[in-house]
């Protein structure tokens, strides 16, 4: 059985969606932290006749995103230069952008990342469908400010012009923030909805796509989990597979990562790791900025679950995929391995 068919456990374990503590982050704040030891280090590192990156990975890496942050602002300070530029002068590819993610303030860089994927011909669907997927309502309503602050327009309102369809409002319902908050279970309300979607998918004729995305957008992560129960005691199938038999397309991609993620966002990510690094090619974009901003959430759980899924640990499977300085720096904030 795999991992998303397992719906046992599903009403005692905590979501990522709703804890909100970093005890499951791979970094931890530097003990013993002098900030200007650390300017000093980076200075030398970029200065010196060509850059030392081992320095960057050791410093950048073993700081938390608040200590980076006064390390961005002391070294601007005492060079007279924005951190951010010296490295982007002084290094490149995937290891500039991992860097660069790493000394960017989470919410801003959650609201960089879907600019980019709105950017340009064509809109990184996917992209947006894990950020959006992957986040509370708080969160959400937070990069939307950000987004606000850094655009002078609504996230909301260019969303709407990029992306269209039913996955066009599934996307706009979640941006908007409107998903309930609440963590008490109304059972009778969770059997309606589980019927509601059975007979707009499984015992219809065509599927009625809005109810589907009406209710998976709008009702609490608890609430889900009950209906997800609900529903497969009525259809004997797991709400996933329905979506998967039913839709196709950029929709059935996102209303399967929303079920995945009310189930164990974890899980999801370690999935998106993995198709990331296997295939042809390996997509550093997505792995990027899955490690580097889970690493102060729940990398461990995402190592667990990798392991679990996988049967190889994530740390491992970096060492063999990536390499480089932009290697070693995913390694060090991956943290060990499993």
């Amino acid at each position: 059985m795999s991992v998303w068919d397992d719906l046992d456990l599903l009403l005692d374990s905590p979501s990522s969606l709703t804890v909100t503590s970093s005890a499951r982050g791979t970094v931890k704040d530097k003990g013993n932290f002098k900030v200007n030891e650390d300017v000093t280090a980076l200075r030398k590192a970029i200065e010196g006749l060509g850059t030392t990156e081992k320095t960057l990975v050791e410093v950048l890496t073993q700081r938390t995103n608040a200590q980076r942050q006064l390390i961005a602002k002391a070294y601007e300070k005492a060079v007279g230069r924005k951190l951010v530029d010296d490295l982007e002068g002084d290094t490149h590819g995937d290891f500039e952008d991992l860097l660069v993610a790493l000394i960017t303030p989470p919410v801003e860089y959650d609201c960089e990342e879907i600019i980019k994927a709105m950017k340009g011909p064509g809109t990184t669907e996917s992209t947006l469908t894990e950020i959006f997927a992957s986040k509370s309502t708080k969160q959400i309503k937070a990069i939307s400010e950000a987004y606000l602050a850094k655009t002078g327009k609504s996230m909301t309102h260019d969303l709407q012009s990029e992306v269209s369809g039913d996955y066009g409002k599934a996307l706009f319902v979640l941006a908007e923030g409107k998903r309930d908050e609440s963590t008490t279970v109304d059972a009778a309300k969770a059997k309606a909805d589980a019927k509601a979607l059975y007979k707009a998918g499984e015992k219809k004729w065509g599927t009625d796509e809005a109810t589907f995305i009406d209710i998976l957008c709008h009702r609490s992560v608890p609430q889900l989990r009950q209906t997800l129960i609900d529903y497969k005691a009525i259809s004997k199938k797991t709400l996933q597979e329905s979506i998967e038999s039913e839709m196709s397309g950029d929709l059935e991609e996102l209303l399967v990562a929303i079920v995945k993620c009310v189930k164990n966002v974890p899980a999801y990510l370690a999935e998106r790791l993995y198709k990331s690094m296997k295939g042809a090619g390996t997509t550093e974009s997505i792995i990027t900025r899955i490690i580097t901003s889970r690493s102060e959430i729940d990398l461990l759980d995402i190592r667990a679950q990798y392991k679990t899924l996988f049967g190889t640990s994530l740390y491992s499977e970096l060492d063999s995929e990536v390499g480089g300085s932009y290697g070693d720096a995913l390694q060090h904030l991956c943290g060990q391995d499993d």
